[in-house]
Formats: structure tokens, C-alpha cells, sequence
């Protein structure tokens, strides 16, 4: 990157765990071509690394993600129809991408989450939430609809709360956004990073490759009839038993028995 292009996507990995951090505190993190374009790098980095068991998405400074942004918005108006489409379908390609990576992507969220952030943090696997949070789809106050994120916030909560957000536009706190369902658990403020931290740290003791299948096996049975849903756990069972982690888990089982 140079100067006049800095990076607007960070990420490190260590002991297995890749942290990417949405790096635009200037502009609360708001989505643009450059940083979805970084994003899906990130991502696609952390997946082709063997050694990486999981993904943890942050946001620098006080903001998870405002959406997006004034420029991208002013864009919209006076795009061409193909602009447009491209645009959306770069954004559609993101949110494919999460559930499509085989390390579980967790969200690690303070401050607001909003519009197409909202939809960022629901496309993750998981979302850990600061308390003093706030969530919310306020696409319809200026006359845009929240149109992708609509197949992602339909899977998480109830029907009637997915009309509400989306046609109300309104913020919710993150207890609230933990009893619609787009929250697995709310962490108090002081204590953050290292509450997100003794929580990924549970998956320590998982088998990374039995994650990576059973994340697949979710998704993937989602459209799925039920006899095609059960004939794919057929197959994913198979994998699973002649993977290296079930074979070593299997001989510790026996050893305790």
C-alpha cells in the first residue's frame, strides 16, 4: 500500500488465531470498496492458512462499522445501473465469504454496528457483543432498503423482529440484540478484549478440522430437503472418521475408558 492509500484493513495471526481489525476510526469503520476488497483478502489470507483455527473481526476505535460510507452513499445516486450491481454483488461476496472460510469468524463488537455493519457482525458465525453496543438497520430512514442483509438477519431472529428492525430502522441495545438472536453473549465494557479472549479460547479444545465440517454441515443443510440434508451428514460423517483428529480423539477416548 502506499501513503496515500494506507492500509484500511489489519491483520495478525497468532497461535491460530487471525485478528482482523477494520482500520477506518476516522470514519467509524464504514464499508467502502477498498476496505471490502481488504476484508475478503484477510479472510481468504486466514483460510489458506493451515495453522489458523479461527477469526476474530474487530473494529479500530470506538465503532464496530457505521455502514456505508458518505462517499459510497453519494455514489449510489448518480451510479449506473452496472456500477450498481457490481458494487452490490462485492458486498454480497463478503458476506458469502465468511460463512464460506473454514475457521469459524467471530465478531467482536464495540460501539455501533449499523446499516451494512449490522450485517457484517450477523454474517459471522458468532458475535460477542461490548454491553454498551448497539445494533441496528436504519437503511429505511433515508429511503434504501436493507437488502442483502436481509437473507442473514432472517436466519438469525424471528420473523417478527426482523420486520420491526428493518422497517422501524431502529438501534437496539446489545441485551436486546442478545434476546432477538443476533448476540451470543454480551461482555461488560471494562473487561472486553479479555473476556473475547478466555472465550476463543475455548475452541483450543476443539478439533479444528471436526469445527471446519460441522460449520460446513450448518450451512450447507440450510436449503437442503431433509433426506438431502441427512444423506450430506452421511458424507460429512465419513470425512470425519477417517480424519487424523477423530482417529487421535477416538485412541485418548479409549485410553480413559
Amino acid at each position: 500500500m502506499t501513503d496515500s492509500h494506507p492500509q484500511v484493513v489489519l491483520q495478525t495471526i497468532t497461535d491460530g488465531i487471525a485478528r482482523i481489525t477494520l482500520n477506518r476510526p476516522e470514519k467509524r469503520n464504514a464499508l467502502n470498496p477498498q476496505l471490502i476488497a481488504e476484508l475478503k483478502e484477510s479472510l481468504l489470507r486466514a483460510n489458506q492458512d493451515s495453522e489458523v483455527r479461527l477469526i476474530i473481526l474487530t473494529g479500530a476505535g470506538d465503532d464496530f462499522c457505521s455502514g456505508a460510507d458518505l462517499a459510497a452513499l453519494q455514489k449510489i445516486s448518480t451510479a449506473s445501473v452496472e456500477e450498481n450491481l457490481e458494487d452490490a454483488r462485492s458486498l454480497m461476496e463478503l458476506f458469502s465469504l465468511i460463512r464460506s472460510v473454514r475457521p469459524p469468524v467471530i465478531a467482536a463488537v464495540k460501539g455501533r454496528a449499523l446499516a451494512g455493519g449490522c450485517g457484517l457482525a450477523t454474517a459471522c458465525d458468532m458475535v460477542l457483543a461490548a454491553r454498551s453496543s448497539r445494533f441496528g438497520y436504519p437503511e429505511v430512514k433515508i429511503g434504501f432498503v436493507p437488502a442483502m442483509v436481509m437473507a442473514i438477519l432472517r436466519r438469525n431472529v424471528s420473523e417478527k423482529r426482523a420486520f420491526e428492525m428493518v422497517t422501524l430502522g431502529a438501534e437496539i441495545d446489545a441485551e436486546n440484540a442478545a434476546s432477538f438472536g443476533l448476540v451470543n453473549q454480551v461482555m461488560d465494557d471494562e473487561a472486553f478484549e479479555d473476556e473475547v479472549d478466555a472465550f476463543v479460547q475455548r475452541f483450543a479444545q476443539t478439533s479444528s478440522s471436526a469445527v471446519a465440517l460441522t460449520k460446513r454441515l450448518l450451512y450447507q443443510t440450510d436449503a437442503m430437503s431433509f433426506e438431502d440434508a441427512l444423506q450430506f451428514g452421511v458424507d460429512e460423517n465419513v470425512i470425519a472418521r477417517m480424519s487424523e483428529d477423530c482417529r487421535k480423539g477416538v485412541e485418548r477416548f479409549l485410553k480413559k475408558s
